[in-house]
Order: structure tokens, then sequence, then C-alpha cells
């Protein structure tokens, strides 16, 4: 349904800024945008760079002006925390998907899965998944994935910058990465159970911080239900004012 901002019962929101979101799991980020738009009647309204419905963590929300400053946020690099599980191999890479192989990760030793997750550090090129955003002759691949399709896709240049192992308790590890715009998380895991020959998929997911913007600061959604149109303009202005001036991507630093 269309939204029609002149038909809601509360005056149209017209305040320009970035409200960061802690997004839930099971929640689109479409879904994050559109209960902003109707819960405040914020008639201009987007994000900056799309979570999978399963992960969770940051999603920067921009509303009014600041929409036209979605594509730069979209392009800044990206902090991850995220656990992988070997020996599971599923057709969307992550946890989402149906299983299509499961191998026996039990000769995996943990200075074998850091050495496999060292060897994706730096300028690497990724295959999208399937089920992904990815367009391909004006259709998305999960598009075409949900008609059993699967069609060849082009590597892309992407950047790991680090990769922290944080806990081991195989078949699980954590990890934390630094990445460029459009990595695929999951596509990393998978690459990594290839590497190891027992396959892997990506098991969590939680987005810690994208350019200069951190999950730290980020209200949750269960919050927000509560607030009404004036403690969203409070959150907003006290961010523009405590924040956005002092981040480089504002004063041009």
């Amino acid at each position: 349904m269309r939204f029609r901002p002149d038909k809601h019962r509360l005056p149209v929101y017209d305040r320009s800024g970035v409200l960061l979101v802690n997004k839930p799991k099971d929640w689109t980020s479409h879904d994050v945008v559109a209960f902003i738009r109707s819960r405040f009647n914020a008639a201009k309204c987007g994000h900056c760079g799309t979570l999978d419905p399963a992960a969770t963590g940051l999603l920067v929300v921009v509303l009014g002006k600041f929409t036209k400053l979605s594509q730069k946020f979209s392009g800044q690099d990206k902090v991850y925390e995220g656990t992988i599980l070997l020996g599971t191999e599923t057709d969307s890479q992550d946890m989402d998907g149906n299983v299509i192989r499961q191998s026996d990760w039990s000769g995996i030793t943990e200075p074998q899965l850091r050495g496999a997750f060292a060897s994706f550090v730096g300028d690497i090129e990724q295959v999208p998944p399937m089920v992904s955003a990815v367009k391909k002759d004006g259709a998305r691949l999960y598009e075409l994935a949900r008609k059993g399709q699967e069609i060849e896709r082009e590597p892309k240049q992407i950047s790991i910058y680090s990769i922290d192992i944080t806990r081991v308790a195989l078949p699980y590890a954590d990890f934390t990465v630094e990445c460029s715009k459009g990595t695929y998380v999951r596509t990393l895991c998978a690459d990594v159970g290839a590497r190891l020959g027992c396959g892997a998929a990506l098991y969590r997911l939680n987005r810690l911080r994208s350019g200069e913007f951190s999950l730290d600061d980020a209200v949750d959604i269960e919050t927000v239900k509560q607030w009404t149109q004036d403690d969203l303009d409070n959150w907003v202005t006290g961010f523009l004012h405590n924040r956005l001036a002092r981040m480089s991507c504002f004063t041009g630093n």
C-alpha cells in the first residue's frame, strides 16, 4: 500500500537527520524503515546498507534531506561480529537457507581455522551469493533463486581489512571482521569452509559499525515503539549536535 502522509493522524515529520537503530532478528531493513515512516509520519525515510533478516545490529536510518546522503553512508566500511558453523552448507550460506550438505569437520584444528580466515585478509574477489539483492539482467538474484535458477555471477572486488577470531568451540567459532562495502560475510564463511574442505555457513551476524556510526549509539525497536514525534525529534536533534559535527564525513576531514 502506498504511504500517504497527508492521510496520517499525525502531522508530517519533516526533521532531517540520522537515526541509528539496533535492528532485531527477523526484521528486514525495509521493515524498520516502513515502521518508522508509518509510526512518525516521516514522508522521507530510508536506510544505508541492507542487513539480512537473520542479522542484527546497526542500521543507519536517514530522514528528510539526509536521504540524499544514503549512497555516501552506504559506501562506507563496515565492522561485523559473527559465528561460523563448520561442516554445514546451505543454499543461502547462512542458517535461513536449506541445508544442502553436511560434512565431517572433526579433523579441523584451531590453527587450520585461523589460517583459513587469515588467507582472506586483503583485497580479494568475492562471488555474490544467489540469495542476494545483486541484479543480473534487471532481475535480483534472490528472485531467480526462488525460481530454482542459479546463474553465473561475476566476482566483485572487496577488501577485508582484518579478521579477529575471538572464540573457538568447534564446530563453532566467533569472529570480528572489518571490511569494505559490498562484502558478504556469509560468503566469507562459505569460502572459509571450502578452503578447509568441510564446508561452512554463517550461524550468526551482528553489525557493530558502519563508517563512523556505531551500534553503541543505536536505539532498539522496542524503545522506538514507545516514542512520540517529540521523542524522535529530541533524539535526532541531540545526535546532530553531539556527534555529527565531529564526524569527518561532515567536516570534510
